[in-house]
């Protein structure tokens, strides 16, 4: 895979892309990560790359000459286009069916904007993808497209050491993961749970999912409404949804008493 990276700040990107998995990526030649400072794409001697908004308004909007011009000397010959992505407060929620989506593609390209936003025809006629990593709003679209740049590269064969760790991830299934425990099996008097100790494979499968579906519906129980559960499944949560519900209502009673 090539990434590019539009951006007025490619000294951001350094220690970023240099370490931990994304370094390693690169120097296997898995993935090849550009930065390119979109300031020498602007068509005037003090290399302008933003103005003031038509209409009046505060702040300084990106012109759309340098963005057009770097993504088009970056694609110069290309058999496919790449995906264009817009980091922008307004785009597409970021998902990891998304990061998903995007690591089947052979080259994308990252456009961070700083100033108060783009001229809108660089939405209308060069991005693909607009995404947004929360609602809120930074200086910049750095931070979030490092954050997406991680979450695509990590899901490339031969990146991960573990091949299974990018599918059993939190989201991957559509659930959160369940609880991981390491050595020593007694820490301070709490215990790991017993069957993960078992050495039996059916047991822990069945314990980790079981897991997996009561963190889902503890922490985050709007994701249970588009996940692939069973019939049998479906049943246990609300029974789960159900008990917990007493136990609150109970205990708010004696509270109250």
């Amino acid at each position: 895979m090539k990434i590019d990276v539009l951006t007025l700040f490619p000294e951001m990107f350094e220690g970023v892309f240099g370490t931990s998995i994304l370094g390693k990526a690169r120097e296997k030649g898995i993935v090849e990560l550009r930065t390119i400072n979109f300031r020498e794409y602007a068509n005037n001697k003090h290399q302008t790359v933003d103005d003031a908004p038509y209409g009046g308004g505060g702040g300084m909007v990106l012109k759309p000459e340098p963005m057009f011009a770097a993504v088009e000397a970056l694609t110069e010959g290309a058999a496919k286009p790449p995906r264009v992505i817009l980091m922008c407060p307004q785009g597409e929620p970021y998902t990891q069916r998304k990061a998903e989506e995007l690591s089947r593609a052979e080259h994308l390209v990252f456009i961070c904007g700083h100033y108060e936003g783009y001229d809108e025809r660089i939405r209308e006629h060069l991005v693909t993808d607009e995404l947004s990593i929360g609602d809120y709003v930074l200086t910049g679209g750095e931070l979030p497209a490092m954050v997406v740049i991680d979450s695509v590269v990590r899901l490339l064969p031969g990146v991960l050491g573990n091949e299974t760790s990018a599918v059993t991830d939190s989201f991957s299934t559509g659930l959160l993961e369940y609880p991981h425990y390491t050595r020593p099996a007694v820490f301070r008097g709490w215990e790991v749970p017993e069957v993960l100790m078992s050495g039996h494979h059916g047991r822990i499968e069945a314990w980790r999912r079981e897991q997996s579906l009561l963190r889902t519906l503890r922490r985050r129980p709007d994701l249970l409404e588009k996940a692939e559960l069973t019939d049998k499944e479906r049943e246990w949560l609300a029974s789960v949804e159900r008990n917990e519900g007493a136990c609150r209502e109970r205990n708010e009673q004696k509270s109250d008493g």
